[in-house]
């Protein structure tokens, strides 16, 4: 039984190549799961890499690919935080419970930022991909996708 504890993210890294040949895995800007690529991107180093990389490569392993709603990209994250704590049981160190709802937390904020009504603050609900309407004041609007830049929205024009 291989007993190794994971010191470093780079040992982490190794031991993911080896175990997951089929998940490819590249330096970048920022933590990122790309479906297409099969492509793992990870910055090299900072205090909760080894956890986002886990959760990256949950992601891969459930065979995340796209959402139809904003509640479905928190419900996949979610998924990929209880992936990436069972992960880490197996090479040998922790994620706490609040790492994964830190993050997951900032998905929440963003739906909610994303469903609150431009007209009078209430929360709608999502009608489309990119559109929402506002069961109060019956208000339409659309967002951009914003989960790696500022949240616009816009009322919808008919």
């Amino acid at each position: 039984m291989d007993v190794t504890i994971m010191r470093s993210t780079s040992s982490l890294l190794h031991k993911l190549k080896t175990d997951y040949p089929n998940i490819f895995f590249v330096p970048g800007d920022t933590f990122l799961w790309d479906p297409e690529l099969k492509t793992v991107f990870y910055v090299n180093d900072g205090p909760e890499s080894k956890a986002l990389l886990l959760h990256e490569v949950s992601h891969g392993l459930l065979e995340h690919r796209e959402y139809k709603k904003d509640i479905e990209l928190l419900a996949m994250e979610a998924a990929a935080w209880e992936k990436a704590k069972q992960l880490a049981g197996q090479y040998h160190f922790p994620i706490s419970d609040t790492v994964a709802e830190d993050h997951l937390d900032t998905y929440r904020d963003w739906l909610h930022a994303r469903s609150t009504c431009i007209n009078c603050s209430a929360t709608g609900y999502q009608t489309g991909k990119e559109t929402y309407t506002c069961p109060a004041c019956n208000a339409e609007w659309r967002v951009n996708e914003a989960r790696v830049c500022e949240l616009r929205r816009y009322k919808a024009t008919v």
